[in-house]
């Protein structure tokens, strides 16, 4: 299937795998991808974690290569190789000279569909994890976002943490990975996306040996389908020894599909999204009260959260609060200007140009407009739904965004007795 206007090209193979191509004339390189639907919300409590060390352990050895011969085939041909772990989807990826594409794609294909889990390299990579989430709760701000959003998503797998836990981890056994390979990493659950100098003529002729043949269990996506609740907690954490405290809030927002998402993209864009925002230009500029404040978007296939962080001293943490809370109330109560609106409208379009100027942002923008839309936008399409936003749809967005029970927050820092109240996100 070719769609039209643009130069993509989709095929379904009868084991449900899913093939998207993008030709990119006048580019030599290529950037392809291998797209498990299987997050961390997809696992059972009990084993936390799993998904990502799943993702790390693939790199370990096949039953074709070692670790060392994974990485000397990539570098030999001036290739890069990479992968991650999302709440929604793991992703493993490269980019290589058009002509070194099969080599690339061997290699990928090899990760996904023949590691040996060997016993050894479990228990190494154990401890490589565990040394990871220490690393995580070092950062601060790391820490701060990874509290609120187990908060936030409280009971829910959403809430629970990519790494995992020291717990989980350690609970690991060969046994139950391979038992979650199995299962999650089916042709079904997959998309192989693929962008620059290629054709889906060619990405068909790569993929029919080492897929074509497998066959898909029928079930569903191992991801959750259990919409989740959000939890509006306000949570502090002492940690004297740092210099400043560390804020993140957090308020429900929409799901990726959802029919208001360009509103709510140009309200984030408005309240914290650039350096022309309010955020930055009232606490950093005007006020002189952090380096670093900023809101963004966080959006799954069901749920989203609009999040804001800053970091400040102790001595002006309320005073950063009710700052914060201030630009809530202004988005609620008043029409934004016709000049803001339309710098944050340009922002977003030469953002999302910029953005998919790459094979690899191109080959990504892929997964995830077939992951979630089954369907394919062009540049024009996303900028005439930017276009169509009014500054009555931002108010009416952060009208329902920002009701001050539904406001979650979280404090990290010296705190010397601050006391995190209701009455300090007031809008």
């Amino acid at each position: 299937m070719t769609q039209a206007g643009l130069s993509i090209e989709r095929e379904a193979l009868p084991n449900g795998l899913v093939l998207v191509a993008e030709h990119m004339p006048h580019m030599r390189s290529v950037a392809i991808g291998i797209w498990v639907r299987a997050g961390s919300r997809g696992e059972p409590n009990a084993l936390n974690g799993i998904a990502h060390f799943i993702e790390h352990m693939v790199f370990k050895g096949t039953s074709r290569r070692t670790a060392e011969q994974i990485a000397r085939e990539m570098d030999s041909v001036g290739g890069l190789l990479d992968a991650f772990t999302s709440k929604e989807m793991v992703s493993f990826n490269a980019k290589v000279l058009n002509e070194n594409l099969p080599i690339a794609f061997d290699v990928l294909s090899d990760l996904v569909l023949g590691p040996v889990f060997a016993e050894e390299d479990i228990a190494k990579e154990k401890h490589v994890i565990l040394e990871e989430i220490r690393m995580e709760e070092d950062n601060p701000e790391s820490l701060a976002h990874e509290m609120l959003t187990q908060s936030f998503w409280r009971g829910h797998p959403l809430g629970a943490p990519i790494l995992g836990t020291r717990a989980t981890v350690r609970r690991f056994t060969r046994r139950s990975i391979v038992n979650c390979f199995e299962r999650w990493y089916t042709p079904r659950n997959t998309v192989i996306t693929a962008a620059g100098s290629v054709r889906i003529e060619g990405l068909l002729k790569l993929v029919d040996k080492p897929f074509a043949s497998l066959k898909s269990k029928p079930q569903a996506s191992p991801n959750s389908r259990r919409a989740p609740h959000t939890h509006a907690r306000l949570i502090t954490r002492n940690k004297p020894a740092l210099e400043q405290a560390h804020i993140t809030l957090a308020v429900p927002s929409y799901p990726l599909a959802h029919p208001r998402r360009y509103a709510a993209s140009v309200l984030n864009n408005i309240l914290g999204g650039s350096m022309s925002s309010r955020l930055f230009q009232n606490i950093r500029e005007r006020q002189g009260l952090a380096y670093a404040v900023f809101s963004e978007l966080n959006p799954y296939s069901d749920a989203g959260m609009l999040s804001v962080y800053a970091g400040t001293s102790r001595s002006t943490t309320e005073r950063v609060l009710r700052s914060i809370a201030g630009e809530f109330a202004r988005l609620k109560k008043e029409l934004v200007g016709k000049d803001e609106l339309r710098r944050a409208k340009d922002q977003l379009k030469g953002s999302l140009v910029l953005s998919l100027e790459s094979p690899g942002a191109r080959m990504s923008n892929l997964a995830r407009q077939e992951i979630y839309f089954r369907h394919f936008f062009s540049v024009e399409e996303l900028h005439a739904s930017i276009e169509a936003v009014t500054a009555e749809d931002v108010q009416q967005t952060a009208l329902e965004f920002f009701e001050p029970r539904k406001i979650a927050a979280t404090v990290v820092g010296p705190l010397d007795g601050f006391h995190l109240k209701r009455d300090l996100l007031a809008c």
